[in-house]
């Protein structure tokens, strides 16, 4: 029952493709000259820089005939726009003439003032600019750019503010700088929100491989309603684009259909081939090759309905599929048709705005070779390999050179002539490293070329003070860091294809020394953090006693208020026992309250006093957290504590130089050595851990944070009584 369900889901399918192809191989509409005259309908004169266009393409004013002439068919939308008048759109029927009136648009008088007469010479100063702008981009990026700079010193409105960004960002797409343009679409939509340029945004945007902002605005286009049919279809192919490349095919195809019904239905027969050929692509990478093959054939009708361009081109993409699905006769067939034709375009396709290199004799030769050779046949294969050589060092074209020299000494060795094999595989090789040559050229004159493209934008950019312009502004630096990044990964990828395998070892070895680096410092991360849960029960510990013999006394109101200030301190101190640094403000604090605490405990055997010399910049340090706690414990524990009489103990921070600063940790106690003596054995033992405890921290920081820390431990006197520790604190290196 499954399969009766496909069978007849299938038959479906094709019963409405056949449809389709028989509905596209009526009749093309026929085409027909329209005159427009626009005119202002204050004073019905004849406005002449309108922008007058039709399913995208522009027509100029003829200042001879005095209106616009539009080539198109019925069914079209004409579009009229400027930027002093609101956008005028007419669905054209026939071949009668147009008369349009716009509102609002009066032309200055000489009669009026010289500040209307400067206003309006400058605006004149502005059109002449964006003509000029118009006029280089394709041949002179310098002067392109050169007179967008002075459109914009032209004092233009905000309108016209909007038209000179758009026009900025699509010199830098026809040039490929797809970056910039997005930039600079996106300040034009930031003084004017127009639909055009929003879909012009999106397209640049998937052209630099952002497909998420390209998405979002196709979408946003859509949903404004302000399109008219052409664009609408624009933003639906444009969104079908976007979802196949992301592998959403549902999404893919659903738009690819939306934009075929737009474009049947207005008879824009270029989009209709390619709405076929679109939707071949999808079928093609869901598998479903027969649904595929059904809309190729169809898309390759339409096209050589058209022209011999568009048909070449469309032949190259349906052979490609032939090949993917392994029917090599079929794809040899239809390139020997296409090598007929490629001489007759080659060059209308060296003059057109875009050379499509697979319409080349050189390539069609190597694919058709190629096919030879994975149909076993090399005898074949060979005289379209020699051809495709002999093309491309004619019209020197090294890659194809290369990739069909080295195909060449594969077809000479499977067929057993390996004399010649080795031959064409030296041939290969020599081509191989001429290329890299080659390529390292290309990079670095695409570097000069990136590099003085963003310094004009950084110029041009720089001219307009709005803030949400400023706020726009390129950094220099940022673009040379990527360009450098770009290059360097085009570099990288050479040196793949010339050491493939040694470079898999390099990248190996980089791999596991970045792994064993990133584990040592997880492995320094997790002991800081053990030392430091070892070392905070241990002073818990402590100061729990001292508040066990405020109790064992009877001194209720010392515990209470010993138990109070040592919670602050324990608050303190577990807020900070995640950190590897504090600000040494926050540890002079936890220090003050520390040593206040045992005071009160011992205030019979020492006095204190905490010095900080007030030339240290505070906020320029950090220190580890609780790390001068435990030489303070040990200087009263262990040196004041079991003094006679009442000794001292001085804490304090002088600058060492203007990197670092000394803090001294001072006791006059007994010294360290009669404290060993006194103590038993299990004390001994637990005094050497805490200390090789603080030591392995501090050497596990020092590695971390490149030697901030150095501790030195003395005897204050020369007979051995009290103790001295002097510890080094380094300056924060983000902060000098």
């Amino acid at each position: 029952m499954k399969k009766l369900f496909y069978i007849i889901l299938s038959t479906i399918f094709l019963l409405s493709v056949s449809s389709i192809y028989a509905q596209e191989k009526s009749p093309l509409p026929k085409e027909f000259s329209v005159k427009v005259t626009v005119v202002s309908s204050e004073t019905k004169e004849p406005i002449k820089d309108a922008r007058v266009e039709v399913n995208g393409q522009t027509f100029r004013f003829s200042g001879i005939n005095g209106y616009y002439t539009v080539r198109t068919t019925a069914g079209n939308l004409l579009e009229v726009s400027h930027p002093n008048f609101n956008t005028v759109n007419y669905t054209i029927k026939d071949d009668e003439d147009i008369r349009i009136e716009v509102e609002g648009f009066t032309p200055e008088r000489k009669s009026k003032l010289s500040s209307s007469y400067s206003k309006r010479k400058q605006t004149g100063l502005y059109l002449q600019y964006l003509d000029s702008v118009q006029f280089y981009k394709k041949k002179d990026i310098d002067k392109s750019l050169s007179f967008i700079e002075k459109a914009l010193l032209a004092n233009p409105s905000k309108a016209q503010r909007a038209s000179v960004f758009k026009e900025l960002a699509n010199v830098y797409f026809y040039w490929k700088q797809y970056d910039l343009a997005v930039e600079n679409y996106q300040i034009s939509l930031q003084q004017v929100n127009s639909p055009r340029v929003r879909l012009q945004l999106a397209k640049a945007a998937f052209l630099a491989k952002n497909y998420s902002s390209s998405e979002q605005n196709y979408l946003q286009s859509v949903k404004s309603g302000a399109l008219n049919s052409y664009e609408r279809l624009t933003a639906y192919q444009g969104l079908g684009d976007v979802y196949l490349i992301q592998k959403n095919y549902d999404k893919a195809k659903a738009n690819y259909e939306k934009a075929l019904k737009i474009a049947r239905k207005n008879l824009i027969t270029p989009k209709i081939t390619d709405l076929n050929s679109k939707l071949a692509e999808v079928y093609v990478q869901q598998g479903k090759r027969q649904l595929a093959d059904s809309l190729f054939k169809n898309s390759l009708e339409l096209a050589n309905k058209e022209n011999l361009k568009r048909s070449l081109l469309e032949e190259q993409k349906v052979a490609d599929f032939y090949n993917k699905s392994q029917r090599y006769d079929e794809e040899i067939q239809l390139r020997k048709n296409s090598l007929k034709k490629a001489d007759d375009i080659v060059v209308e396709a060296e003059s057109s705005e875009s050379l499509v290199d697979s319409i080349t004799s050189q390539k069609i030769n190597y694919k058709i070779g190629n096919a030879y050779l994975q149909k076993s046949e090399y005898e074949e294969a060979i005289p379209y390999l020699k051809k495709s050589i002999e093309d491309a060092d004619k019209n020197k074209d090294i890659i194809i050179g290369k990739d069909a020299t080295r195909r060449l000494s594969e077809a000479y060795e499977r067929s057993g002539n390996h004399l010649e094999a080795i031959e064409a595989y030296n041939s290969y090789v020599k081509l191989v490293d001429t290329l890299y040559s080659r390529k390292e050229q290309e990079i670095q004159q695409l570097k000069r070329f990136r590099k003085r493209i963003l310094d004009n934008q950084n110029r041009i950019v720089s001219l307009e003070k709005d803030k949400k312009l400023a706020d726009s502004k390129i950094s220099l630096a940022y673009k040379d860091q990527q360009l450098v990044e770009e290059s360097n990964k085009r570099q990288k990828w050479v040196i793949y294809s010339l050491i493939g395998g040694f470079l898999l070892m390099v990248l190996l070895v980089y791999f596991m020394f970045r792994t064993n680096k990133e584990q040592k410092l997880a492995n320094n991360l997790l002991a800081l953090k053990s030392m430091r849960s070892q070392m905070n029960p241990h002073f818990i510990f402590n100061a729990l006693n001292s508040v066990n013999s405020f109790i064992a006394v009877n001194d209720e109101r010392s515990a209470n208020r010993y138990l109070s200030e040592f919670s602050a301190l324990m608050r303190s101190v577990l807020e900070n026992s995640d950190e590897d640094f504090i600000p040494l403000t926050k540890e002079i604090e936890l220090l003050e309250l520390y040593v206040k605490l045992e005071h009160n405990r011992f205030k019979d055997k020492f006095d204190y006093s905490i010095y900080v010399d007030k030339s240290i910049p505070l906020e320029q340090y950090s220190i580890p957290p609780m790390l001068l706690q435990p030489y303070i414990e040990n200087a009263i524990w262990h040196g004041l504590r079991y003094k006679k009489d009442k000794g001292r103990l001085q804490i304090s921070m002088c600058p060492k130089n203007n990197e670092s600063i000394t803090i001294l940790i001072e006791d006059d106690g007994i010294g360290r050595e009669k404290s060993i003596e006194m103590k038993t054995k299990n004390q001994l033992k637990q005094k050497s851990k805490g200390m090789s405890t603080i030591k392995k921290r501090i050497a596990i920081l020092n590695a971390m944070y490149q030697d901030k820390i150095s501790v030195a431990v003395s005897n204050l006197s020369e007979e051995g009584s009290g103790t001295r520790v002097e510890l080094t604190l380094k300056k924060d290196k983000n902060k000098l």
